[in-house]
């Protein structure tokens, strides 16, 4: 697989080790395949096993989370934290509560984080956490009950100089607040020991907005340096409404695009003339309802309840935004024969390997994941910063710092990859420049 015969030794024991892990694996090899270019390079990665340290997670903590339920029925979920890799900072990650979470799951979000953080710049290790718990359905009461035994676990395992969680899908204000609030009462101490919070409890400004914006600042340096081109004028899909979708498409929309369809797990909407970006953050934000409401207000627009067919539309540049693998080979090739020009993921892994390399071989800028939404792992390093000097940036001050990170995040992966012989291969520049910032820190600390 890999022309280093040290990298297929390690990932053929990978393999073995971790054979009901996919997600992870995938991950994984995504990974080498740029390593593989720089081996030769660095014979200390062999020397001191590098690889093989690095592809472990430091730990693994599992734990059962019991909670009542609103008619007095006791149900069990199971949580997880993985934290992966503290060479350059403490951990730092979000928790995921889904019904599709597994210890796959948490270890590839967990190794992507590690190289995520490293490329921002700031002092962040990588770690993930989550449970197979839902929200959805759920009343606030149960939400909380649950969050508050989810935290009568986890609290052991982190702090602010330690492991600072973060939201991620499904995990939202509202979570935050309950288990930053229960961990409080654990551990009778007022630290930074989250991200995410509310801005009266040391959240910071522009912290929900980040992803997606960070995502349209990746979009629009990468454009700008390697296609001397921008935003303005390109039509655009988003595919999911979370977060990170919503405020891409609202950010996308600022700097002059047009997004013409966008979709989440009850379908997609599509309107030549322009989707209306913030009556999406009113339907997701405030009416807590799916895409399929959208024509309630705008009859005249379509909507088709199968997601997945959004990849017929032509269209100049796409944001998946939705979940990991949402994006195949079938799905590239469509990509391809429309004529976009650009996919920027603003999910973790959304696009399958060889969905990548079609992409790639075909000549569509693609921007990883793992560099372009580092924007919101960065503002959460943002806020550790603020709750650590106890001040409040303003709004701007947060945007033009997050600005910054994502413009030098872009600078650095295009380097890399040009300085490794691979100009124009984000995804090459985005592997070496995160991994060779944690190893040159994992050689100079030793083995531990």
């Amino acid at each position: 697989m890999f022309e280093s015969s040290y990298l297929n030794k390690v990932y053929d024991e990978l393999l073995i080790k971790s054979k009901n892990e996919p997600e992870f694996l995938q991950a994984v090899e995504e990974f080498l395949k740029s390593i593989d270019l720089i081996i030769q390079d660095y014979p200390d990665i062999e020397k001191y096993s590098i690889i093989e340290r690095i592809i472990e997670p430091e730990r693994v903590i599992m734990f059962r989370v019991p909670w009542v339920d609103d008619q007095n029925g006791i149900k069990v979920n199971r949580g997880f934290r993985v934290q992966f890799n503290s060479a350059i900072g403490p951990y730092k990650g979000g928790i995921r509560f889904d019904k599709s979470v597994t210890l796959s799951i948490m270890k590839f979000l967990a190794f992507e984080q590690m190289f995520k953080n490293s490329l921002t710049g700031l002092p962040m290790g990588g770690a993930k956490g989550g449970s197979d718990f839902s929200p959805i359905g759920k009343s606030d009461n149960e939400i909380m009950r649950f969050c508050q035994s989810f935290m009568s676990e986890l609290y052991r395992h982190i702090g602010a100089d330690l492991d600072v969680p973060a939201g991620d899908f499904g995990v939202g204000a509202r979570e935050i607040g309950y288990m930053f609030g229960y961990y409080k009462k654990l551990k009778n101490e007022f630290t930074g020991a989250f991200t995410g919070k509310g801005l009266s409890f040391g959240g910071s400004l522009v912290r929900k907005e980040a992803t997606g914006y960070g995502v349209c600042y990746f979009a629009e340096e990468a454009l700008k340096i390697m296609k001397n081109d921008s935003l303005k004028g390109k039509r655009i899909i988003v595919t999911g409404s979370g977060n990170v979708g919503t405020y891409t498409a609202i950010k996308a929309v600022e700097l002059g695009a047009k997004v013409i369809a966008m979709s989440d797990i009850s379908g997609y909407v599509y309107d030549e003339n322009g989707i209306d970006v913030n009556y999406v953050r009113d339907i997701k934000e405030k009416q807590k309802k799916n895409l399929d409401s959208y024509p309630i207000a705008y009859p005249l627009v379509k909507f088709v309840p199968n997601y997945k067919e959004v990849w017929t539309i032509k269209a100049d540049i796409i944001f998946p935004c939705a979940t990991q693998n949402e994006l195949d080979i079938e799905d590239a090739k469509k990509l391809v024969k429309n004529g976009t020009i650009m996919v920027c993921e603003g999910a973790n892994m959304p696009t399958t390997i060889a969905a990548i390399d079609y992409l790639i071989k075909h000549n569509i800028l693609f921007a990883p994941g793992k560099a372009a939404n580092a924007g919101g792992v960065a503002t959460s390093g943002l806020e550790m910063s603020q709750n650590s000097i106890r001040l409040n940036w303003t709004a701007t001050e947060v945007d033009n710092k997050l600005h910054s990170i994502m413009k030098n995040i872009f600078k650095t992966c295009y380097n890399t990859a040009k300085k490794v012989g691979k100009e124009g291969n984000l995804v090459i520049g985005a592997n070496i420049a995160g991994f060779l910032k944690i190893y040159e820190a994992m050689v100079a600390e030793g083995v531990i």
